[in-house]
């Protein structure tokens, strides 16, 4: 899974199709994210030390990370992801619709770098 943390995706299954937001927690183990305004529900609380008034609290829960789409920062839409070498061995991550460079996977490898 190639989504981390403060990445802006868009969600395109699901009750909340079409919101885009921060991702706020990565569930690897479970295949999940977190998403800022995305599958919010709300949580019941009795009165307490901590919380004297009680009531309710909403907070986003997790969604499957098939579900939501990495926004590509040059044409600002939803977009597939790709990972590709570089001639000096680096790895970096891109959008396949625009082919922009997201981010750097991994420094120079000498295995991996173009015979010249």
């Amino acid at each position: 899974m190639y989504i981390r943390k403060d990445d802006v995706v868009e969600v395109i299954a699901g009750a909340d199709k079409g919101t885009r937001g921060a991702v706020l927690r990565v569930l690897r183990e479970k295949n999940q994210v977190v998403v800022k305004g995305v599958n919010r529900v709300y949580r019941h609380l009795k009165p307490s030390k901590r919380n004297p008034q009680g009531g309710r609290i909403d907070k986003e829960m997790p969604v499957d990370a098939s579900n939501v789409m990495l926004i590509d920062p040059a044409t600002n839409q939803p977009t597939r992801l790709g990972v590709r070498y570089l001639p000096d061995g680096s790895k970096e991550l891109f959008a396949k619709k625009s082919k922009t460079r997201i981010r750097m996977l991994s420094k120079p490898n000498p295995k991996y770098a173009a015979k010249a």
